[in-house]
C-alpha cells in the first residue's frame, strides 16, 4: 500500500503537465471573438491563431519522442514545464499577430511534449492491475485543466466592459497559465526518473531503486527481471513498427489517434463559446456553459476511471463513439432552434462531451502507452500522437469557416467521423488490460501472428 500511495502521488505530479496541456488548449476559447476584434483578423486568420498551438504540438510530438528516450521521461516533463510558463507570459503581450501565433507555437511544442511523455511516464512506473486508472489520470487532469480555464475566461469576462475586454482582458486569460506551468516545474524536479529508462541506460541500481519504492519487495525482483529480459532485444528502430504482424497494430494506433481528433472534440475544446453566440446564446451565458461542459467531461473522465480496468478498453471506446455519434446528430438539430432553445443545445453537447470522456478522451491515452515495446515507445508514441495533432490542426484551422458556412450542418460532419470511428475500433481495436507492458509487448511484437 506504501508503494501505491507513492505511485499516486508521483503520478499526480505528472499529471500536472496534462493540467497545463488543457488549461493551454482551452484559454484560446475564450479570446477567440475579441481577438478578431483586436487584430481585425479573418475568420481564416482567427483559424491560424488558434491552430498554431496545434502546428508546435506536431513538432513538439517527435521532438519529445527523441528526447524522452535520449535524456530520460523526467527532463523532457521538466523542458515542458518551462515552454508552458515562457509561452504564457509571451502570449499576454504580443505586439503583432505573428508574435502572438509565435508564442502559442511555442506553447504548442510543451504540449506536444506533455500530451505524450506525461502518459508514458505514469504507465512506466505504475502495476499493472492499476495502470489503466491511473494513466486515466492524465485526461483527468487535462480536462480539469479545461474547466480552470473556462472558469477564468468566465470570471475575467465580468472584470470590466466589453472595450476592457479587447484590449485587456485577454492578456490576463493567457496570462494567469503562468501559475500552474510554474508549480508543475517546481513539482517535477522531485519525481524520480522512470525504472525502464534507467535500465535502458544501463543505469541498473537507480533502476532497482526506484522499482522498490513503487512496487511491493516480493513483486520488485520480478518485475526488474521483465524490464531486463525486454532490453536484452537490440535497440528498437523505427521500421519495426511496420515490419509484418507489428504493422497492424501500429496503423491502429495512428488511425486511432487522427480519429481522437476529428471526431468533434476540438470544436467544443477550442469554439464552444463562439458555438453559442452564433447559435443566439447572449455571451454571459455562452462563457457559463464553457464551465458546464468542462464540468461534465471532467465527471465523466473519473468515472471512466472506474470502469477501465474492469470493462476494458474496447468495450468503452465502442460505447462512447455510438454516444458521440447520436449527440453530434442533435447538436445539428439543435443548433437550428438554439435561439428559442438554448438549453436543448448545451444537454446534446453535454451528452457528447460525457460520451467523448468515457471513452476515446482518456483511453486513446491508456492504449497508446500500453501497445508498443519498452524500447522503442517513445518513439512510435511520438509517431501516433502526431496524426492526433495534425487532425487537431485540420479541425481548428478549418471550423470557425466551416461553421460560418454550414451552420448547425456541420455537426452532422462530425457525426459522419463518429460512425467511421466507430466502424475502425469493432474492427482493429484489441484489448489491452490487465497485462504486464512487458507481456502486452510479447503478444503484440514479439509474436503477432499474420496481417
Amino acid at each position: 500500500m506504501p508503494q501505491l500511495i507513492y505511485v499516486i502521488l508521483i503520478s499526480l505530479v505528472a499529471a500536472l503537465g496534462g493540467f497545463v496541456f488543457g488549461y493551454d488548449t482551452a484559454v484560446i476559447s475564450g479570446t477567440t471573438e475579441v481577438l478578431q476584434l483586436f487584430f481585425g483578423m479573418s475568420d481564416l486568420a482567427l483559424g491560424w491563431v488558434v491552430s498554431s498551438a496545434l502546428v508546435g504540438s506536431v513538432a513538439g510530438v517527435p521532438l519529445a519522442g527523441w528526447f524522452a528516450d535520449k535524456f530520460g521521461r523526467k527532463p523532457a516533463l521538466i523542458f515542458a514545464a518551462v515552454l508552458f510558463a515562457v509561452s504564457a507570459v509571451a502570449s499576454a503581450f504580443p505586439p503583432e499577430v505573428w508574435f502572438l501565433i509565435a508564442a502559442r507555437l511555442l506553447g504548442g511544442v510543451g504540449v506536444g511534449i506533455a500530451s505524450m511523455v506525461t502518459p508514458m511516464y505514469i504507465a512506466e512506473v505504475s502495476p499493472p492491475k492499476h495502470r489503466g486508472a491511473l494513466v486515466s489520470m492524465n485526461q483527468i487532469a487535462i480536462v480539469s485543466g479545461m474547466v480552470g480555464a473556462y472558469a477564468v475566461n468566465r470570471s475575467i469576462v465580468g472584470w470590466e466592459d466589453a472595450d476592457w475586454m479587447v484590449n485587456v482582458g485577454w492578456r490576463w486569460m493567457f496570462g494567469m497559465e503562468t501559475g500552474p506551468a510554474l508549480v508543475f516545474l517546481l513539482l517535477t524536479f522531485f519525481i524520480p526518473e522512470t525504472p525502464r529508462w534507467l535500465a535502458k541506460q544501463e543505469k541498473f541500481k537507480d533502476s532497482m531503486a526506484v522499482l522498490g519504492k513503487i512496487t511491493s519487495p516480493a513483486r520488485a525482483p520480478a518485475a526488474y527481471d521483465e524490464i531486463i529480459r525486454s532490453l536484452h532485444e537490440e535497440e528498437g528502430k523505427m521500421r519495426e513498427l511496420f515490419r509484418p504482424g507489428a504493422r497492424r497494430i501500429t496503423f491502429m494506433a495512428m488511425v486511432l489517434a487522427l480519429f481522437q481528433a476529428i471526431t468533434g472534440i476540438n470544436i467544443v475544446m477550442y469554439y464552444a463559446p463562439r458555438i453559442f453566440l452564433s447559435a443566439g446564446i447572449g455571451a454571459g451565458d455562452a462563457y457559463s456553459h464553457s464551465i458546464i461542459i468542462g464540468s461534465i467531461m471532467c465527471l465523466f473522465t473519473i468515472f471512466s476511471l472506474f470502469l477501465v480496468d474492469k470493462l476494458g478498453r474496447r468495450y468503452l471506446m465502442i460505447g462512447a463513439s455510438a454516444g458521440m455519434g447520436i449527440s453530434l446528430l442533435l447538436m445539428g438539430l439543435a443548433f437550428q432552434q438554439a435561439e428559442s432553445q438554448g438549453t436543448l443545445l448545451l444537454i446534446c453537447t453535454l451528452a457528447y462531451v460525457a460520451s467523448f470522456s468515457i471513452g476515446m478522451g482518456g483511453i486513446y491515452w491508456v492504449v497508446v502507452s500500453e501497445i508498443f515495446p519498452n524500447r522503442i515507445r517513445g518513439r512510435a508514441m511520438a509517431l501516433s500522437v502526431v496524426f492526433l495533432w495534425g487532425g487537431n490542426f485540420l479541425v481548428a484551422q478549418f471550423f470557425p469557416w466551416m461553421l460560418t458556412a454550414l451552420k448547425g450542418n456541420v455537426f452532422f460532419v462530425f457525426a459522419g467521423s463518429c460512425l467511421l470511428c466507430l466502424l475502425f475500433i469493432v474492427r482493429f481495436l484489441p484489448e489491452t488490460k490487465g497485462g504486464s507492458l512487458e507481456d502486452l509487448e510479447a503478444k503484440f511484437f514479439l509474436h503477432p501472428g499474420e496481417d
